[in-house]
């Protein structure tokens, strides 16, 4: 497979023949030709990825090809060459846009680099684009924004469900979103126009909690001045999501309990039930079945709670949505400062798909908030990461499902990261992990990461 598509330009026959093989060598697609007016006429027919052209040539030059691809083909890079390198023909060329400049006579190992940084710039540029026009697709009033299979098919639960009716536990580490699926259950279901509710049940003591779910009457304690309204009356015909309903007190279990039996509730000090049309969303990061065994959570309101069980994994095990998400937060967090930051450089995006993220999609976007207010620019460097994230010294050990992982699963990943870091410059890489060159290629066999 093609790595890119290269139009090589010289009218020296030497220098095209040298390039041509080179670049093809390095597994690129390559038109050559000794000619301006010939390159104009492939440029017309084709795209390229990258342009090397000669800038001296008759009749058509290499400025008349840096200006036309600049017109027509604005996502071209063109590398200019030339035996008459001067600081002037050199400004001018960068001016009107040309990506790098090299002077006669070249090394091959210099346009080696500096064609594999332009396509390099090309595909992240490409990918920026995609991301950003993937972030804008989602519509609706509520965006679960994932490519990852799992989630979708998590999402395809949630919308099959969702217009039943039956209660709903969405369980999950902290901040992988459980508060959105829940909200994303509302929003498909039919009582999506009818109010959707959402208490944290750990922000209460027992007597609070207790009145915010139930309401009062007037009198029914010292400074009851009025009568008020509860949650679960507040959300009739609508959705009432219980996030941390584990840490409700046993006597509000049975309180619960028996709402979500009787669909009806007592406000503290009346003595007539009010009859409530209300689905339960809960959700929790604890795990439940050892708080049964420990006694901590009824069994029974587990059975009424639990009909349909949603986990949603950790970011950590859909490393695929962490570019997708940042730039959905990256485009949220300039909107609302009002800064001008649109990218997140190779560097930073390779040292977040890295990550672990112990904190899951919140950390991330904490993240991307960081970077967006202290960004002097329109991109997000390494430099407006975390100092800890940067080093990685925050960097965690999950299982990999359910299990640990192994040694090898790790020094696999270790490699595959410092490749990247090294910009896949396997001599740079095998300094960085402090092997010599041959001792990495087994390594990158071994772990089939030969085209990593």
């Amino acid at each position: 497979m093609s790595k890119g598509r290269v139009l090589i330009v010289d009218d020296e026959k030497v220098a095209v023949r040298n390039l041509e093989h080179v670049m093809k060598k390095e597994g690129y697609e390559v038109v050559a030709t000794q000619s301006g007016g010939n390159a104009l006429a492939h440029l017309e027919a084709q795209p390229f990825d990258v342009v090397l052209t000669d800038l001296r040539m008759e009749k058509v030059d290499g400025m008349q090809i840096l200006r036309r691809c600049r017109e027509t083909s604005p996502d071209t890079e063109v590398i200019v060459i030339t035996g008459f390198a001067t600081l002037e023909s050199a400004v001018d060329a960068m001016k009107h846009g040309a990506y790098y400049y090299i002077a006669k006579p070249f090394r091959l190992d210099e346009v080696r680099k500096v064609v594999a940084e332009a396509i390099e710039k090309i595909r992240l540029r490409r990918e920026n684009r995609a991301l950003r026009e993937q972030v804008d697709s989602f519509q609706g009033k509520v965006r679960i924004i994932t490519q990852d299979g799992e989630m979708q098919r998590l999402l395809d639960l949630a919308r099959q469900v969702a217009p039943t009716d039956c209660n709903v536990l969405i369980t999950g580490e902290s901040g992988t979103g459980k508060e959105l699926f829940a909200r994303y259950l509302h929003h498909h279901s039919h009582r999506a126009d009818r109010p959707f509710i959402a208490m944290n049940c750990g922000a209460f003591n027992e007597e609070l909690l207790a009145n915010e779910l139930f309401g009062h009457v007037k009198g029914a304690f010292t400074g009851a001045q009025a009568d008020k309204q509860g949650l679960l009356a507040a959300a009739d015909g609508g959705t009432l999501f219980l996030d941390e309903v584990t840490e409700m007190s046993p006597a509000m279990q049975v309180k619960l309990l028996r709402v979500i039996q009787e669909r009806e509730v007592l406000p503290l000090g009346a003595t007539a039930t009010l009859k409530v049309d209300v689905r339960f969303v809960a959700a929790t990061n604890r795990n439940l079945q050892e708080m049964m065994k420990n006694g901590e959570f009824r069994q029974d309101l587990w059975f009424r709670l639990n009909v349909v069980n949603l986990h949603i994994p950790p970011l950590s095990h859909r490393r695929e949505d962490v570019p997708l998400l940042a730039y959905h937060f990256l485009g949220k967090c300039a909107a609302r400062m009002n800064k001008p930051v649109r990218e997140i450089s190779a560097e930073a995006m390779s040292i977040l798909k890295a990550y672990d993220f112990p904190g899951n999609v919140r950390e991330l976007e904490n993240i991307i908030e960081r970077g967006v207010a202290i960004a002097t620019g329109s991109t997000i460097e390494t430099a407006y990461l975390p100092d800890a994230l940067r080093e990685l010294s925050t960097r965690s050990f999950r299982k990999k499902e359910g299990r640990l992982p192994s040694l090898e699963e790790q020094e696999r990943d270790y490699i595959r990261w410092v490749l990247q870091e090294a910009g896949n410059n396997q001599t740079l890489a095998a300094q960085i992990l402090g092997i010599d060159r041959v001792s990495l290629w087994r390594k990158l066999k071994r772990y089939e990461l030969e085209n990593a």
